[in-house]
């Protein structure tokens, strides 16, 4: 059943990676340059890769196990994300004078949120179906 609520947080997921890295930036330097996510093809690859994931996890609705262990998969894949996020806004030339962290560089924490969100519920359906399974 596709209209659980783990795919509506799986959609926001989709929607947060595959769209708003692109339309929002990601930081602004110290000279007042926006960088976007398609100007580096690595992180255009990782938010379409983080997009897609969540996708192949709405697609597995009918084996929730394999459903959880792909979102694992992306939780990871978004913490390794963050990661790079940081150290490359630690390293940004021309760091003496304050830059401006974008909304984008956030992007990846709410993609956790939801991430975990969705396997909480996948979680709940699950030992939904093992409780019935032992009533019979």
């Amino acid at each position: 059943m596709i209209q659980r609520i783990q795919s509506v947080y799986l959609f926001v997921v989709i929607l947060l990676s595959g769209v708003l890295p692109f339309i929002f930036p990601l930081w602004k330097d110290a000279k007042g340059v926006e960088f976007f996510a398609k100007q580096d093809v690595l992180v255009a690859v990782a938010f379409y890769s983080i997009a897609a994931l969540a996708f192949i996890a709405i697609m597995l609705f009918k084996q929730r196990k394999n459903q959880f262990v792909v979102n694992r998969l992306n939780m990871i894949f978004n913490i390794f994300l963050l990661g790079f996020f940081v150290y490359r806004s630690l390293n940004l030339s021309g760091e003496t004078l304050v830059s401006e962290k974008g909304i984008g560089m956030l992007i990846p924490v709410f993609s956790i949120v939801f991430l975990v969100l969705a396997n909480r519920a996948i979680k709940k359906d699950e030992d939904l179906v093992k409780s019935v399974d032992r009533l019979r």
